[in-house]
């Protein structure tokens, strides 16, 4: 596994050669819920434009590219894993399983995979970590794009559930907000023990 802080079109031609996929991550930094992370291997017959990193989308745009990435892109899989998982193995670790799980849950296999970061986990095939690959590489930026709907969509269904806690607006994140109704209103199932944060609210 290489890393790698820029790279161009035929950079990336040279690094994989045939069919891959790129792999984002949504949700480290959160203190509830599940990490998310997104592989996505797009057809180059079919280009979507305005992908980007899915940080810089208004979620109008993110949801509009949501719905093209899943209509022309030759295979979308979501991975992911809980808060349960994230306390047990740590955040990095987490990740780096639900990264497998995406790319084991494409419908094609690729013969290369880029991700997003500095870090790659190990994977049946080459890949190769893209530093601020999100911003760079068009399939990675779909990946980012999926995950990023998903995990605010699994918020926005939290929020239902617990109004008090203002998911919708934080989407779990350590705001303010989230810390005052940690105080006022406790620990949650779905909050992630291991986190200091919620280890204070515990105690």
């Amino acid at each position: 596994m290489a890393t790698i802080k820029n790279i161009s079109a035929e950079q990336i031609a040279q690094l994989c050669q045939g069919c891959y996929a790129g792999v984002d991550e949504v949700g480290r930094g959160p203190l509830i819920g599940n990490v998310v992370t997104a592989a996505v291997i797009l057809d180059p017959s079919r280009p979507i434009l305005g992908l980007n990193d899915s940080k810089k989308l208004t979620e109008k745009k993110r949801e509009a590219l949501f719905a093209e990435i899943n209509e022309k892109a030759l295979s979308v899989s979501v991975g992911s894993a809980s808060p349960v998982e994230i306390d047990e193995l740590n955040i990095l670790q987490a990740t780096m399983l639900a990264m497998q799980r995406a790319v084991a849950g494409l419908s094609i296999q690729p013969e290369c995979v880029l991700v997003d970061g500095n870090r790659s986990p190990n994977f049946s095939v080459q890949s190769h970590a893209i530093i601020k690959g999100d911003g760079l590489i068009d399939a990675i930026s779909a990946a980012s794009i999926i995950a990023k709907v998903v995990r605010d969509r699994e918020m926005a269904e939290l929020a239902l559930e617990y109004p008090e806690y203002g998911f919708e607006k934080h989407k779990g994140y350590p705001t303010k907000v989230h810390f005052e109704a940690l105080a006022r209103l406790g620990v949650l199932e779905q909050h992630r023990k291991s986190f200091r944060p919620v280890q204070a609210a515990l105690k």
